[in-house]
């Protein structure tokens, strides 16, 4: 079992975080944004960050080259719709992808917006950690969680048409 910690600071204790999330167990803020038989995209729990959203499998995997070729497919055409979703709903001008095989979860990506805020930390990619904690333990506020579940539900209702 491992420690993770929510953007509202609360601790679960679970095996894979993925699986938990893609199988209902633990709800991610604003719940499931889109989901197609292959993968479920959702707003990171760790992370308060308008617009950063998660990509993960359904399947238990943990590298891209285990993907079957329909999940290929699906996959880019999930990346791509709420890629653009995120620009002409929220205006995100730029995203950073991450996708890493030695996580404790199974298969995922992370779409992580970049903002000008985020500038204050340097513009490039080894600011991103540092933004994201930052985020969490400096935006979970009141203000900034109704930002980010605002762009949730716009995002949800643009990408379920």
């Amino acid at each position: 079992m491992r420690e993770v910690t929510l953007s509202s600071g609360e601790t679960v204790e679970v095996e894979c975080l993925s699986c938990a999330i893609t199988n209902g167990w633990i709800e991610p803020e604003g719940g499931v944004v889109y989901e197609t038989d292959y993968f479920h995209a959702h707003q990171d729990v760790a992370y308060p960050v308008r617009g950063l959203f998660i990509i993960a499998s359904k399947r238990h995997i943990k590298s891209f080259d285990e993907l079957t070729e329909k999940e290929r497919i699906d996959y880019v055409n999930v990346l791509a719709k709420i890629r653009k979703t995120q620009r002409d709903t929220l205006g995100i001008e730029y995203v950073y992808y991450f996708y890493n095989e030695d996580t404790t979860h199974h298969f995922h990506t992370w779409m992580v917006p970049r903002y000008d805020w985020m500038y204050e930390f340097v513009r490039s990619i080894e600011s991103v950690r540092p933004v994201l904690f930052h985020a969490r333990n400096n935006m979970n506020h009141k203000e900034n969680m109704e930002e980010v579940k605002d762009a949730i539900d716009l995002l949800k209702k643009e990408l379920n048409k």
